[in-house]
Protein backbone atom coordinates (compact mmCIF):
# COMPACT_ATOMS: atom_id res chain seq x y z
CA UNK A 1 0.00 0.00 0.00
CA UNK A 2 1.70 3.37 -1.20
CA UNK A 3 1.63 5.89 1.72
CA UNK A 4 -0.40 8.85 1.27
CA UNK A 5 -0.23 12.85 2.63
CA UNK A 6 -3.25 13.79 4.58
CA UNK A 7 -3.51 17.28 5.10
CA UNK A 8 -5.87 17.08 7.47
CA UNK A 9 -3.82 15.53 10.25
CA UNK A 10 -0.55 17.26 9.19
CA UNK A 11 -1.46 19.74 12.58
CA UNK A 12 -1.19 16.39 14.50
CA UNK A 13 1.93 15.52 12.36
CA UNK A 14 3.52 19.00 12.98
CA UNK A 15 3.44 18.29 17.09
CA UNK A 16 4.11 14.66 17.08
CA UNK A 17 7.71 15.78 14.86
CA UNK A 18 7.95 19.13 16.89
CA UNK A 19 8.48 16.13 20.23
CA UNK A 20 10.85 13.91 18.34
CA UNK A 21 12.72 17.20 17.13
CA UNK A 22 13.30 18.21 21.60
CA UNK A 23 14.19 14.48 21.85
CA UNK A 24 16.72 13.97 19.61
CA UNK A 25 18.47 17.41 19.39
CA UNK A 26 18.47 17.80 23.44
CA UNK A 27 19.51 14.12 23.72
CA UNK A 28 17.10 13.06 26.09
CA UNK A 29 15.82 10.11 22.98
CA UNK A 30 15.61 9.27 19.91
CA UNK A 31 14.19 10.55 17.33
CA UNK A 32 10.30 9.70 17.91
CA UNK A 33 7.12 11.93 18.65
CA UNK A 34 4.01 10.98 19.06
CA UNK A 35 0.30 12.90 20.06
CA UNK A 36 -2.94 11.32 21.14
CA UNK A 37 -5.88 12.74 19.91
CA UNK A 38 -9.43 12.21 20.58
CA UNK A 39 -12.78 14.12 19.69
CA UNK A 40 -10.15 16.37 17.56
CA UNK A 41 -8.19 17.79 20.65
CA UNK A 42 -4.70 16.38 21.40
CA UNK A 43 -5.18 14.77 25.05
CA UNK A 44 -1.72 13.52 25.08
CA UNK A 45 1.84 13.96 23.45
CA UNK A 46 5.48 12.72 23.83
CA UNK A 47 8.87 12.69 22.48
CA UNK A 48 10.98 9.00 23.47
CA UNK A 49 12.93 10.19 26.80
CA UNK A 50 14.85 6.61 26.71
CA UNK A 51 17.72 8.01 27.81
CA UNK A 52 17.30 10.86 29.73
CA UNK A 53 14.80 8.53 32.11
CA UNK A 54 16.77 5.71 31.66
CA UNK A 55 13.68 3.75 30.78
CA UNK A 56 13.94 0.99 27.81
CA UNK A 57 9.66 1.83 27.94
CA UNK A 58 10.09 5.48 27.37
CA UNK A 59 8.83 5.63 24.13
CA UNK A 60 7.09 8.44 22.33
CA UNK A 61 3.95 6.50 22.13
CA UNK A 62 4.36 5.24 25.70
CA UNK A 63 4.90 8.92 26.69
CA UNK A 64 1.85 10.20 24.97
CA UNK A 65 -0.45 7.37 26.00
CA UNK A 66 0.46 7.90 29.62
CA UNK A 67 -0.32 11.62 29.39
CA UNK A 68 -3.41 11.37 28.02
CA UNK A 69 -4.67 8.60 29.90
CA UNK A 70 -3.89 11.16 32.80
CA UNK A 71 -5.36 13.69 31.33
CA UNK A 72 -8.58 11.98 30.84
CA UNK A 73 -8.10 10.54 34.64
CA UNK A 74 -8.85 6.86 32.40
CA UNK A 75 -6.88 3.72 30.82
CA UNK A 76 -9.62 3.69 28.05
CA UNK A 77 -8.51 5.69 25.07
CA UNK A 78 -11.58 4.38 22.76
CA UNK A 79 -12.42 6.81 20.46
CA UNK A 80 -8.54 7.98 20.28
CA UNK A 81 -6.38 7.69 17.39
CA UNK A 82 -2.59 8.11 17.72
CA UNK A 83 -0.20 10.20 15.31
CA UNK A 84 3.72 8.65 15.37
CA UNK A 85 6.42 9.60 13.60
CA UNK A 86 7.62 6.16 12.92
CA UNK A 87 5.56 3.05 12.73
CA UNK A 88 5.12 1.82 16.67
CA UNK A 89 7.13 -1.20 18.06
CA UNK A 90 5.51 -3.88 19.18
CA UNK A 91 5.84 -2.33 23.04
CA UNK A 92 3.72 0.40 21.73
CA UNK A 93 1.48 -1.02 19.04
CA UNK A 94 0.99 -3.54 22.56
CA UNK A 95 0.19 -0.45 24.48
CA UNK A 96 -1.81 0.95 21.82
CA UNK A 97 -4.18 -2.15 21.67
CA UNK A 98 -4.18 -1.84 25.73
CA UNK A 99 -5.89 1.33 25.52
CA UNK A 100 -8.36 0.52 22.76
CA UNK A 101 -6.58 3.01 20.38
CA UNK A 102 -8.40 2.34 17.03
CA UNK A 103 -6.49 4.17 14.64
CA UNK A 104 -2.74 4.50 14.59
CA UNK A 105 -1.25 6.96 11.44
CA UNK A 106 2.58 6.91 11.29
CA UNK A 107 5.76 8.11 8.36
CA UNK A 108 8.33 5.92 8.84
CA UNK A 109 8.41 2.18 8.55
CA UNK A 110 10.18 -0.06 11.05
CA UNK A 111 12.27 -0.90 8.21
CA UNK A 112 13.63 2.62 7.69
CA UNK A 113 14.06 2.57 11.01
CA UNK A 114 16.33 -0.56 11.33
CA UNK A 115 18.01 1.37 8.44
CA UNK A 116 19.07 3.82 11.31
CA UNK A 117 20.00 1.56 14.18
CA UNK A 118 16.97 0.15 15.61
CA UNK A 119 15.99 -2.94 16.39
CA UNK A 120 11.77 -3.13 16.20
CA UNK A 121 11.55 -5.00 12.77
CA UNK A 122 13.91 -8.11 14.61
CA UNK A 123 11.34 -7.77 17.90
CA UNK A 124 8.50 -8.44 15.00
CA UNK A 125 10.27 -11.18 13.80
CA UNK A 126 10.82 -12.53 17.90
CA UNK A 127 7.22 -12.07 18.52
CA UNK A 128 6.23 -15.03 16.06
CA UNK A 129 8.59 -17.78 17.31
CA UNK A 130 8.27 -20.14 19.85
CA UNK A 131 9.60 -18.82 23.16
CA UNK A 132 11.94 -22.03 23.04
CA UNK A 133 13.36 -20.55 19.42
CA UNK A 134 13.99 -17.24 20.62
CA UNK A 135 17.11 -15.49 20.85
CA UNK A 136 16.45 -14.52 24.86
CA UNK A 137 16.22 -17.58 26.97
CA UNK A 138 12.81 -17.79 27.84
CA UNK A 139 11.80 -20.57 30.84
CA UNK A 140 8.19 -21.66 32.16
CA UNK A 141 8.26 -22.55 35.53
CA UNK A 142 5.56 -24.21 37.64
CA UNK A 143 4.91 -22.86 40.68
CA UNK A 144 2.01 -23.32 42.78
CA UNK A 145 0.62 -19.67 43.95
CA UNK A 146 -0.07 -19.27 39.84
CA UNK A 147 -3.31 -20.77 39.84
CA UNK A 148 -4.27 -19.47 43.00
CA UNK A 149 -3.93 -15.89 41.59
CA UNK A 150 -5.71 -16.50 38.34
CA UNK A 151 -8.21 -18.43 40.67
CA UNK A 152 -8.66 -15.28 42.80
CA UNK A 153 -9.02 -13.15 40.15
CA UNK A 154 -11.60 -15.33 38.53
CA UNK A 155 -13.71 -15.02 41.98
CA UNK A 156 -13.00 -11.31 42.44
CA UNK A 157 -16.76 -9.98 42.94
CA UNK A 158 -15.21 -6.15 42.65
CA UNK A 159 -12.75 -6.86 39.70
CA UNK A 160 -12.38 -3.60 37.28
CA UNK A 161 -11.96 -5.66 34.01
CA UNK A 162 -9.63 -3.89 31.31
Amino acid sequence: MEPVFIESHDNYFKIAFEEAFKSLRTNIGGPFGAVVVKDGKIIGKGGNQVISQNDPTAHAEIVAIREACRNISNFDLSGAAIYATCEPCPMCLSAIYWANIKEVYYCSTRFQAETIGFRDNHIYEEINLLPEERTISFHQVTHPEAARLFREWTEKKDKMPY
